[in-house]
This record gives structure tokens, C-alpha cells and sequence, in this order.
């Protein structure tokens, strides 16, 4: 009978690629999501259980359900801006939820545990390769807010034995290249749909905040991986924790994620055109708060330990994949 592993926001973007990844590899991935931001249509590889991760009784019940040996966590708020404007909401809904779902895995005896968190703990570190050692000085509430949850899932190891594998990364792009699932948010708030949006006419233009910034072209650079890419690193933590390797009776081990490589908003504006061949209409404007200059987040560690590597994660393949799947109207199609 294969092993059950419970995938929080597994109807988002990242979670159902997740799901496809963990059916692949031989698991029964299921859904946890309140669809407040994720898709029906897109949990497509294992059973699906709708509910809130405030609730403490609908968890315990699919925990007891399902008895999964994992758990996967994606499910969060991850807008930079409302960050930056409701700084509650974001600790309430990435910190006190996380709690919530952290105590139902310790309940229900489950000891493996990968989270989903970001570069954007590191704050701003104008020309630094980010790596697991490097300080984290979030600048807003989303990165503090996961910066947080890291150091609950260290107590709750020391505590409990919880064991974890922390996952950091930045910008996520690309789409499955079956097609089954891909990247679909209503609104639209990341980069390679937008200029994909602005493209196809779906927007009038793309707005670029900031072109002001100290870079070469005067825009904020950013490193980008191929989701497909990420969610195999995914996998492979949680074979290489399920294993026995790592701190174990209670062990955090942290990845970074990334390529090494930046790229400018207006470097990943130039690429879509040429991949689509067509122009991008394009118009400027202010920087947002909380918009760090540059982030670009090395892997070495997980290219060593997990024997993990980006190798889908070229911009102009992350764009094809993107653009097909766009052609094809996401879940509205």
C-alpha cells in the first residue's frame, strides 16, 4: 500500500506540481486547501480534503483518515505588498495556521515534515550569493512571518523529535510540460504571467515597479527556478529524511534553492519576447515596499546532499512552459 503524504496547498500553484511529483515517486499525495487561493481543477494525483488550516478538528480528522508519514507544507500568504499593508493577517495566517497544523502532525505521530519558505527571509544583501548561512533580516511580514515558522519547526524538533527539511527559495516560474497543471491566480501577481498576460492582450500593459533601483538597468533582479525543478527538490528531501539521513530525533536541515543566476525584471521581460515572438507592452512605475534590490540564492548544499540540480531552470524554458500553458487558459480554458 503506497504512503500517504499530506500536502497543504496542494490545489496552488507550487502544491499541485508537488502532488504530481510525489504520485511519480510513488506516494498517494492529499490535498489539504481551503481554496481561498487555490483550484479544484488543479488536484489531479490523490484524494482532495477542503478545509482551513485554523481548524484543528478537520486536521486531526484527516490525519486520523489518511495517516499520512509526511507532511508537506505550502499553504500561505505570499504577497509582498499586503505584507507590507497587513502585517496581522500575515501572522495570523502563515504563523498562528502553521502552529496549528504543526501541533495536528506532533498529535497524530507523524515525524517528517518539509516547508515551503523563502529567500525573502534573508531581507536585502546587494550582491551576495544567499546561502544557508547567510543572516535573515526580513523586510516585511511575509518573510518574517516564515522566518518564524522555521524557528517553531527547530523548537518542535527539540520538543517533540519532529524532523524537517526547510526549503528557501525566491521566484518560481514555469509550468508542468504535460499540461496537466500550472501557474493560475486570480489576480495575477507574478511576473512571468503578467508579461505573458500583457502579451496575449489579457492586460493592457505590464507595470514595472521600479526602475530605479541600484542595478544596470534600473530594475530589481531576481533569481528565478523552474518549478518543475523545485518541487523535485521536494521529493528528493523527503526520501533523503524518510532515509535516516540528517539530525534525526528531532533535526532541521535548510536548502536553498536557486541557481546562482539573476535576472532583471527587464532581462525576463526581453527573454518572453523572444521566446513568444512578439512585443511586450510595457509601462513604468514606483517601486513597492518591501522590494528587495537583488536576491539570488545559491544551492550547492542541496546539489551535494540531495544530489539535487536546476536543470529545466533556463529562462527561456521556464517562458515555453509558462506560454503553453497560458495558450491553453489555465483552469479557465
Amino acid at each position: 500500500m503506497p504512503d500517504h503524504v499530506l500536502v497543504t496547498g496542494g490545489a496552488g500553484y507550487i502544491g499541485s506540481h508537488a502532488c504530481k511529483a510525489l504520485k511519480a515517486a510513488g506516494f498517494v499525495p492529499v490535498t489539504y486547501d481551503s481554496l481561498l487561493t487555490g483550484w479544484r481543477e488543479a488536484v489531479k494525483f490523490g484524494p482532495f480534503e477542503q478545509g482551513e488550516l485554523m481548524d484543528r478538528a478537520r486536521l486531526d480528522e484527516v490525519f486520523a483518515k489518511y495517516k499520512p508519514v509526511a507532511v508537506m507544507h505550502f499553504a500561505a500568504l505570499s504577497q509582498v505588498g499586503e505584507a507590507m499593508a497587513e502585517p496581522g493577517r500575515y501572522w495570523r495566517g502563515n504563523v498562528c495556521a502553521s502552529l496549528n497544523l504543526i501541533e495536528a502532525t506532533v498529535a497524530a505521530g507523524v515525524t517528517d515534515f518539509v516547508f515551503s519558505s523563502t529567500c525573502a527571509t534573508y531581507g536585502d544583501h546587494d550582491g551576495v550569493v544567499l546561502d544557508e548561512t547567510t543572516p535573515q533580516l526580513p523586510l516585511n511580514a511575509y518573510g518574517a512571518s516564515k522566518r518564524a515558522i522555521e524557528d517553531m519547526l527547530k523548537d518542535f524538533g527539540a520538543a517533540h523529535g519532529l524532523n524537517s527539511v526547510i526549503f528557501r527559495y525566491f521566484n518560481v516560474a514555469g509550468a508542468d510540460p504535460d499540461g496537466e497543471v500550472g501557474e493560475f491566480h486570480r489576480p495575477e501577481t507574478h511576473l512571468v504571467p503578467l508579461i505573458l498576460d500583457a502579451v496575449d492582450g489579457r492586460r493592457p500593459a505590464l507595470t514595472i515597479h521600479g526602475t530605479d533601483y541600484p542595478t544596470e538597468d534600473g530594475t530589481c533582479i531576481r533569481d528565478y527556478v523552474h518549478v518543475m525543478d523545485l518541487v523535485d527538490a521536494h521529493v528528493q528531501g523527503l526520501n533523503w529524511m524518510r532515509a535516516g539521513n540528517g539530525p534525526r530525533s528531532g533535526g532541521t536541515e535548510v536548502f536553498c534553492l536557486g541557481t546562482g543566476d539573476g535576472f532583471s525584471v527587464r532581462e525576463v521581460v526581453s527573454s518572453a519576447g523572444s521566446v513568444t515572438n512578439r512585443p511586450v507592452p510595457m509601462e513604468d512605475g514606483p517601486r513597492r515596499a518591501g522590494d528587495a534590490v537583488k536576491l539570488v540564492s545559491g544551492s550547492k548544499k542541496a546539489g551535494e546532499v540531495l544530489g539535487w540540480s536546476p536543470d529545466r531552470s533556463t529562462m527561456p524554458q521556464m517562458i515555453r512552459d509558462a506560454w503553453r500553458w497560458h495558450q491553453n487558459g489555465g483552469y479557465d480554458g
